[in-house]
């Protein structure tokens, strides 16, 4: 196990937390078929990220009662990713000016993660809005960066407002349209093209 800031594969490693991993047309593993992750976190033990574009008909409010009322629209749980489904991270968007706020942990800018023990009440004047996800998706030391030069992702900036969509299902074409050029034509990739 390498160290934080060791050398992997004899080059330095950078991060690439607050990143996305946007599925490539040719990305085979059905969890994460025409998804867009968020890199929560991303160092030499491996990576960690949640799938920001799978909605579930499960209501915030339902599962953790007053953390519904600052859930963004759609206000339901979101299925992060296949690892310890049973599990639960919070994103939220902190208001401007940011401010330090008991609980709240920076991922890239005003987006973070918020542990959801703590009283929703007193997050809510720093808070613009929070969304649940059930899951997550992991990745150990150096296989996603294996993944991601064998073509299955494509690693694109976020915008503050990419986990936080009101229409989740657009996410991936949206993306990957915004970046221009032949990115935006992998938008208009059927879905049920084969890739050989």
């Amino acid at each position: 196990m390498h160290g934080e800031g060791q050398a992997i594969g004899g080059r330095s490693m950078e991060s690439m937390t607050g990143r996305l991993l946007v599925a490539t047309p040719a990305l085979k593993d059905p969890n994460f078929d025409r998804t867009v992750v968020l890199l929560v976190a991303h160092e030499a033990g491996g990576a960690l990220g949640v799938v920001l574009n799978r909605a579930t008909e499960v209501a915030v409010s339902d599962v953790l009662g007053e953390w519904g009322a600052l859930a963004r629209d759609p206000a339901v749980l979101f299925e992060g990713g296949p690892v310890q489904p049973e599990s639960a991270i919070c994103l939220a968007r902190m208001r401007t000016p940011v401010r330090r706020l008991k609980g709240f942990h920076p991922i890239s800018g005003s987006i973070g993660t918020v542990d959801l023990s703590a009283d929703p009440d007193r997050l809510r004047e720093g808070v613009s809005g929070i969304r649940v996800f059930a899951g997550y998706a992991g990745w150990s030391p150096g296989q996603l960066e294996a993944e991601i030069s064998g073509g299955s992702w494509f690693v694109l900036d976020a915008l503050p407002g990419d986990a936080f969509v009101e229409r989740p299902d657009d996410l991936w074409p949206m993306v990957l349209r915004r970046q221009g050029g032949i990115m935006s034509a992998v938008a208009h990739f059927p879905a049920d093209v084969a890739l050989n």
